[in-house]
């Protein structure tokens, strides 16, 4: 019976270990929620803040925004790859944890990257499709300055999780051509219905169902360069938890009324991440790189081989 009981014990901490990344996502642990807290038109982030945020860096310079949706994968946007194909891939990495370019702490863990997959239906010369998904060569260590966002299942699952806060960071140029920010920069910006950003006025139809716009309309908030690839994210009160909801891509310049940025919708490609994610997840057990389920689950294999030699 008491053997009997050791097993149940190490099966439940094998499935935990197994879901406890998933359970966690979107989640602060530095810093409370929006409506208890209160770029272009940003401000310093706090430290901590945004614990998805990574810098995709070419030899150690930042070069592109990303957001962790997993311990080995990392979401960011195809143009910050596109037109780097012929650069060797050990050339770059991500730091995670990261909050001052210039003096990475403590916290900050670095990854080569093993794979990047871009969307098939990027072509180069439309911005459509404009998300890759980052595989990493070892999986993140997840801790209060490293933990994954959620990401909608699809789009009227975006829609029913009532957003009430979203933001976006980045250590980009705080206006058009400018220097980035040595500091990541949060802002908090409004979704801005397609139909309004496709107005002759804004960006006259080009925005595809693909896309979200998200910013102010005076242009007050807004990102800029140095900020692709990194997150648009939103807050759902009724889960308590964020979600990625958009990949910064592109927009006119930086801050122009009218013209907010414009973020590859998340839920659109939700299936595509999916699949993607479990390639990596396959590849994750081939390499054993989860390691603390294959320890519990070779203890139960070990508990069971010594119950059967008891019996012999």
């Amino acid at each position: 019976m008491e053997f009997k009981a050791g097993v149940l014990v190490v099966m439940a901490l094998c499935v935990s270990a197994l879901t406890s990344s998933e359970d966690s996502c979107g989640q602060r642990p530095l810093v409370a929620s929006p409506g208890m807290s209160r770029i272009v038109g940003g401000r310093e982030a706090p430290e901590g803040a945004w614990p998805w945020q990574v810098s995709i860096q070419i030899q150690s310079r930042h070069h592109c925004g990303g957001t962790i949706v997993s311990n080995l994968g990392v979401l960011t946007a195809t143009h910050c790859f596109y037109k780097y194909l012929k650069i060797s891939r050990s050339l770059f990495r991500v730091v995670a944890g990261l909050h001052v370019l210039s003096a990475p702490g403590d916290q900050t863990q670095i990854r080569s990257i093993s794979e990047v997959k871009m969307h098939e239906d990027y072509n180069g010369v439309s911005p459509d499709n404009d998300v890759t998904l980052v595989l990493l060569s070892s999986p993140f260590d997840f801790t209060g300055h490293i933990q994954p966002v959620c990401t909608p299942h699809n789009v009227t699952h975006e829609f029913i999780l009532n957003f009430t806060h979203c933001f976006i960071t980045g250590w980009g140029s705080r206006y058009y051509r400018g220097r980035l920010n040595n500091r990541l920069q949060e802002a908090e910006v409004e979704l801005i219905d397609r139909r309004t950003c496709n107005l002759i006025t804004w960006y006259d139809g080009f925005i595809t169902e693909n896309m979200i716009c998200a910013g102010l309309e005076s242009g007050a908030s807004d990102s800029c360069q140095g900020d692709s690839g990194g997150p648009l994210q939103c807050y759902s009160e009724d889960e308590d938890r964020f979600y990625v909801v958009g990949v910064t891509s592109f927009g006119h310049m930086c801050g122009h009324p009218r013209r907010p940025g414009v973020y590859a919708r998340t839920s659109r490609f939700a299936d595509w991440l999916k699949t993607s994610q479990t390639a990596s997840a396959s590849a994750a057990h081939k390499l054993n790189t989860r390691l603390i389920p294959a320890l519990l689950c070779a203890a139960l294999m070990l508990l069971l081989n010594i119950h059967t030699v008891c019996q012999q």
